[in-house]
Formats: structure tokens, sequence, C-alpha cells
């Protein structure tokens, strides 16, 4: 009797154990950008998907230039970065196995209150070259993230290359919040996507800061999410990952609509239906 009860015992063990193997290993790993993280969207989401899945959704908020190396290199199980052309190109690779649209928000160029430069109102083109004319101090994420990508293009779109040589160029190697705390430092100008702005806007540090160009068509901010190809990645928890895409694109649409940061919305849903 007693060894009936030690192996009916060691068996309960061996199944709890298994359980609990099971529900550790219920875990989707998600590469994505700092300006989801640092607006507090990626909490609200976890809690929302894993209410509705019951899979745990964690991250590591990089650029989305290292989200996209992250996925090439199968560290994680699903992407959603900002960088469209980029992101293309790693499916056109064979990384990736299909791109979904989710939301989108736009970038606006910050600068001093007082706008030493004069560009309030000016096209982001014609800011850019009277800042490059000026030698105004102009501050760059330089991580090749999503907002740098976008930073690039713009002074491509106004005829010129980055002036990553010049001294009044600031090539930072940092996030959002930290380029938005050196330009402010420095009374210089920088590019940021408006929902991490936003958030920046209510520091003590952004006292002296306000958005000097905005709304110009650029500017706009696409957010997708990307599953991996399971040839080139057959460890990554794939059925997750798509069971989180096609979320995102259907009951995650609202949850995105809700979010709200000093009562302002951040993120706008736009999957195609």
């Amino acid at each position: 009797m007693k060894t009936k009860h030690i192996v009916a015992l060691a068996l309960a063990a061996l199944l709890n154990l298994a359980g609990m193997a099971w529900a550790q290993e219920k875990v989707l790993m998600m590469a994505t950008t700092t300006s989801t993280e640092d607006t507090g969207l990626l909490p609200v989401l976890a809690e929302a998907f894993k209410k509705k899945s019951g899979v745990e959704l964690r991250w590591v908020a990089v650029g989305t230039g290292k989200a996209l190396e992250i996925g090439k290199n199968c560290d994680a199980d699903v992407l959603m970065v900002h960088a469209p052309a980029a992101e293309k190109k790693f499916l056109e690779e064979g990384a990736g196995k299909a791109r979904t649209e989710i939301m989108y928000n736009d970038f606006v160029l910050i600068g001093p209150k007082a706008d030493p430069a004069k560009i309030k109102g000016k096209s982001v083109a014609d800011g850019l070259k009277t800042l490059a004319g000026q030698k105004a101090v102009f501050v760059s994420r330089g991580d090749k993230s999503g907002t740098h990508m976008a930073e690039l293009a713009l002074w491509k779109s106004a005829g010129m290359d980055a002036p990553d040589k010049e001294a009044w160029y600031v090539s930072s190697g940092q996030g959002m919040l930290q380029c938005m705390r050196m330009a402010a430092e420095k009374g210089g100008y920088v590019l940021a996507d408006r929902g991490t702005w936003i958030k920046f806007e209510a520091m003590p540090e952004a006292k002296d800061m306000a958005i000097v160009i905005e709304g110009d068509a650029p500017l706009r901010n696409q957010y997708s999410v990307i599953t991996l190809n399971a040839e080139k990645c057959p460890k990554a928890k794939h059925e997750w990952a798509e069971a989180f895409a096609k979320w995102m694109a259907t009951e995650g649409q609202k949850v995105v609509a809700d979010f709200k940061v000093m009562g302002k919305q951040l993120f706008f849903p736009n999957a195609q239906k």
C-alpha cells in the first residue's frame, strides 16, 4: 500500500512538472521597436493577447534594424517593426514568411520652442535644408532603427545625404527618449515618432521643446508584424506567431485604437479589412 502511494505521488509530481514545463513554454518572444515600449503600448497588447490566447508575449525592444537582425538569427518568434523598405527586403531575402500592416502614427520634427532656425511650418524637406544651411544642432538616432531609416530617407528626399560628418549633426546611437533629452540639452532638433513625443512632452526635460514640423505626407510611420520563415527558423513558435499577427489585425485593432497617453491617441489601427 505504501509503495503504491509513493508511486502515485511520484507520477503526480512528474505530471505536475510536465504541466509546468508546458506552461512555461507557452511564451511568444517578439523583437520590436523602442517606440512601442517607450509609449507603454506593449504591456497593454501583451495583457489583451494573453487573455485571448493564453500565450504570454515577451519582447526585446531595439531599433528596427536590430529587430530584423534578431529575426534573421532566429532569436525571436515574431517581429513588430516600422521600416517598410527594410521589412520588404527581409521578406524578399526569405527570412520572413508574411508581413501584416497593423497600425501607424507619424513622425514629427521637434525643436526648441524659440525655433532659432525658423523652420516652423515648413515642409520637412525645406526644414532639413534650412537646418543644414544654418548648421543647427540635429540629434540623430544613428542606430539603424525605423526612425533612423526614416530620417535618412527624409534627407535623401530633400536632395542631401545625411550630414553625418558634420560637427552639428549628432549621431547618438541611443533610443528615442534619450535622443530627445540630448536635443533638449543642446537646444537642437530631432526627428521623433509622435507617440514617444507625447510621452516625453509630459517630462520636465521637455519644457523648452515643441513640435516645429508635422503633418507632411513623408512623415507617416507604418508598423507591421512579420512572421518568420519556418524553413530558416524551424524552432520558432510559428503557430503562436501567426495567431498573434491575426489577432493584431482583428481584435487587437481595438486595443490599439483605445490606447492613450495623456488622453491622446498614439497609434491608429489600419490593418487591411
